[in-house]
């Protein structure tokens, strides 16, 4: 068995077939957590696992490129939503409503994201404030309703482990540093916080400044989790091609071979961690 700690079936990608999707997804013994990025992609993955009755659970949340801020014009995805993406003000008490679903297992995606960002000294300066504002009271969120939370972190690792530490009132025991880019300075950090470290198709790509293999080796076996983040970061023999969840196997394979253990070896572990986290 595996579980596919972050996927997006509630994303415009799936719209003509995700019950075709889940149903090979399920029948391949994988597990699935759709993950929120704007109310919207949130209800909706709300909606998909309600209609399933095991295997599919959904997490809510408003991912940092989605705040209003005024600030930054933000690129539209075609792949993530049928309607026009658009930037949202965090409406707390919308948002509890729904995470109060007994099919919602976390609070996410959520966190900072500096990639579009605006120009000026002044404004940058506005913009990261803006989102840890909206970071702080999902944060707040989630330790009122006991759940754990999926980080996403994107140019921004530093900025992140420096207001949990400022903030640790709120900052949460139980938690994932989703698609890990980081280097092994904040990868140690984040484990040190007792989080876990989520890996994607990412892992077979090349990026300055990141060594993946160096990471997978240093991250405990029992503070890993696999994930596809599908429509994206398909891995070979398929990129180019739309990424699901059947796809988490060419991740566990190479986290395996970077650990020198055996593919259930790994599956079995990471579908315990995947379990322990996020209580399914």
């Amino acid at each position: 068995m595996l579980v596919d700690t972050h996927a997006h079936l509630n994303f415009n990608a799936y719209k003509d077939d995700f019950n075709k999707v889940i149903e090979r997804t399920l029948t391949n013994n994988i597990w699935i957590i759709n993950i929120g990025s704007q109310y919207e992609t949130s209800e909706m993955a709300v909606e998909i696992a309600q209609k399933v009755e095991i295997g599919v659970f959904a997490a809510v949340g408003l991912h940092p490129i989605h705040l209003e801020t005024g600030l930054v014009k933000i690129k539209n995805d075609k792949e993530e939503i049928e309607l026009k993406t658009r930037e949202e003000d965090f409406n707390c008490e919308r948002y509890k409503e729904l995470a109060q679903n007994p099919k919602v297992v976390a609070i996410g995606e959520i966190g900072l994201d500096y990639y579009w960002r605006p120009k000026t000294t002044k404004k940058k300066e506005l913009f990261k404030q803006k989102q840890k504002d909206l970071l702080l009271k999902q944060l707040e969120l989630a330790k009122e309703l006991n759940l754990p939370v999926i980080f996403h972190c994107r140019m921004a690792h530093q900025d992140l482990i420096k207001f949990l530490k400022e903030n640790p009132e709120i900052k949460p025991e139980k938690a994932v540093a989703h698609g890990f880019v980081g280097n092994l300075e904040e990868l140690n950090q984040y484990l040190n916080f007792g989080y876990y470290i989520g890996f994607n198709g990412i892992i077979f790509k090349s990026i300055e400044g990141i060594n993946f293999e160096e990471n997978i080796r240093n991250t405990p076996l029992d503070r890993i989790l696999i994930e596809t983040d599908c429509p994206y970061l398909t891995p070979p023999p398929f990129e180019g091609q739309r990424n699901e969840p059947l796809y988490v196997r060419y991740i566990a394979k190479k986290i395996a071979e970077i650990k020198n253990l055996s593919y259930e070896e790994i599956t079995g572990i990471t579908t315990e961690n995947a379990k322990r986290l996020f209580k399914i």
